[in-house]
């Protein structure tokens, strides 16, 4: 007897292979590593945005407005139990809903809120992320009208590019439509971090590649999974086959998927995502096949995107022979300058930068040489954001009009100028009234400079990278070493809100200087690869043509 599965949004997001190993019987005794800290933070800090937002929605909606809320620690069937309920009094807006399980559809799910129209039900997330930037054209009400009547083009905002969240909006309007209380319009709306407006998105617009609409990829993805889900529940032939993607980084299978990748030396081990897909396509299933490939000749005919056919070539060649960098360049070269600024930004999610931390080097220019570091350890978002912002800001500047004085060339380096040039701008467009905020025409003459170096890139422009091109993979290349043993991205979070006490307890003076020292030593190790890479590199980095 066949055995029928049920799928929730989220699987039309995930990797094909991680739907397969979630339905698999045989998978069901296997180990999965604990929850990461920071993702379950992540959980928890969202949940605390909902339940703001709900409180928020209910004040303003006023006492005539009726509401359902379902707690989600509810036991399912009686959440279930509650929202069907509601739907069938036509109560105005449910919040937290769980949806009866579909099996003939294949659908499970529940939702933030739900909104009647008069014509029906409508879905709304509440969701931890920023749904627009600057811009025109997003559809939009103010937060505290749920009606998709009234919504317009906004003038101010354009919509984020966030798949998921029409995906999943797409999904929800389907459950309704089985139970019989969709809006026949097919719109959805998403609360964002901000928290300012709702987008609502028509989910019968051609808006997706290819002129499709949001229903329309939905129901191409997800008759996918179900197949992919089916066929792993009932042990048939595996309709997903593992593949190294972006996903992987964060994947509780991923231990599982590696494992079989490298026994066979998969050729994702080196090639991601579609590229990929098309050298398997092509017979050339593994990074043995890709190394032997000569990188002089036509690659075969395919759809290829990862840039130049023969870098991947030798970036085979470089994993066969365990090296984490190989030269492509014959001579390599980094931009210098008489006075040399290193910059890193921390920021906290998409809240704001709470710290730009430097080390200048080079000539005197009467300026203490060294770690500088300008914070804000008011939890964010705050207004102080702005005050140290403005100081660095005036910092940096005083270096530069020193080093203009006496004749010096002056260049500021940091490594994946996207993140800082984010917070350059960003700090600019949410603080422009505050004392010392630089214009954003300042901004972008700076960054638009020769004096604004992207290591990254350079890394990137003379370097092929066998396994990855983040500072904490190359750093130790040239030979440096962080103090914290956890130094990273994720662990900084966690710190981060110890340090300002973000979850009421009190700030904690150690947590700080941790940040402080994590931040410096960032700082330190793109001085320290730059140093290499004008220095050492070329002798001690092995030409890639030469493997």
């Amino acid at each position: 007897m066949e055995r029928e599965v049920v799928l929730d949004a989220g699987a039309v997001s995930r990797c094909r292979r991680r739907v397969h190993l979630e339905h698999d019987p045989a998978m069901r005794g296997v180990p999965l590593p604990p929850p990461d800290p920071t993702a379950q933070q992540r959980i928890a800090d969202a949940t605390a945005h909902r339940e703001e937002i709900l409180r928020r929605l209910m004040a303003a909606t006023g006492p005539d407005a009726t509401w359902a809320t379902i707690p989600r620690d509810l036991p399912a069937a009686e959440r279930v139990q509650r929202t069907e309920a509601a739907l069938a009094e036509g109560v105005g807006h449910i919040w937290g809903a769980l949806f009866p399980v579909d099996p003939a559809a294949h659908r499970r799910g529940g939702v933030d809120l739900l909104v009647h129209t008069g014509q029906g039900y409508v879905p709304v997330l509440v969701v931890r992320h920023r749904i627009t930037d600057r811009g025109t054209g997003a559809q939009t009400t103010p937060v505290t009208d749920l009606d998709p009547a009234h919504r317009a083009a906004d003038e101010q905002r354009k919509v984020r590019s966030q798949p998921r969240d029409q995906l999943k909006l797409a999904h929800l309007h389907r459950m309704l439509q089985s139970l019989g209380h969709a809006d026949s319009r097919a719109v959805g709306g998403v609360i964002g971090l901000d928290a300012d407006v709702v987008v609502w998105h028509d989910l019968t617009a051609g808006t997706w590649p290819g002129g499709r609409s949001a229903l329309a990829e939905y129901q191409s993805r997800f008759a996918d999974r179900v197949a992919v889900a089916t066929a792993a529940a009932n042990g048939d032939e595996p309709l997903a086959s593992p593949s190294r993607i972006l996903e992987c980084r964060r994947c509780p299978w991923w231990s599982t998927c590696e494992v079989v990748l490298t026994e066979t030396r998969d050729v994702s081990l080196v090639v991601r995502g579609e590229d990929a897909m098309e050298l398997r396509r092509s017979g050339v299933s593994t990074v043995d096949k890709l190394a032997a490939l000569d990188p002089a000749d036509e690659p075969p005919p395919m759809n290829w995107t990862g840039g130049s056919f023969a870098d991947a070539i030798m970036l085979a060649r470089a994993w066969l022979a365990d090296l984490t960098m190989v030269r492509r360049v014959d001579v390599v070269e980094v931009p210098r300058a008489d006075v040399e600024v290193d910059v890193d930004m921390e920021s906290f999610g998409d809240s704001g930068a709470y710290l730009w931390g430097s080390l200048l080097t080079g000539a005197d220019i009467g300026l203490p040489r060294g770690y500088q570091a300008f914070a804000t350890w008011d939890p964010l978002p705050t207004h102080d954001e702005a005050r140290s912002f403005a100081e660095f800001w005036a910092w940096l500047s005083d270096v530069r009009e020193r080093t203009a004085a006496a004749g010096l060339t002056f260049r500021a380096y940091c490594y994946n100028a996207l993140a800082e040039n984010r917070w350059l701008f960003g700090s600019v467009e949410r603080f422009g009234d505050h004392p010392g905020i630089p214009s954003r025409k300042e901004i972008e003459s700076f960054v638009d400079s020769e004096e604004w170096v992207d290591l990254f890139r350079s890394v990137t422009d003379q370097f092929l990278c066998s396994h990855g091109k983040g500072l904490k993979v190359i750093a130790p290349v040239a030979g440096f070493a962080w103090r914290d043993p956890e130094a990273g991205g994720e662990a900084s979070m966690r710190w981060y809100r110890d340090a300002v006490g973000m979850d009421g307890g009190v700030p904690d003076d150690v947590q700080r200087e941790r940040l402080l020292q994590y931040n410096e030593d960032d700082v330190r190790a793109t001085y320290a690869l730059r140093e290499w890479m004008s220095t050492r590199a070329q002798t001690e980095v092995p030409f890639a043509l030469d493997l």
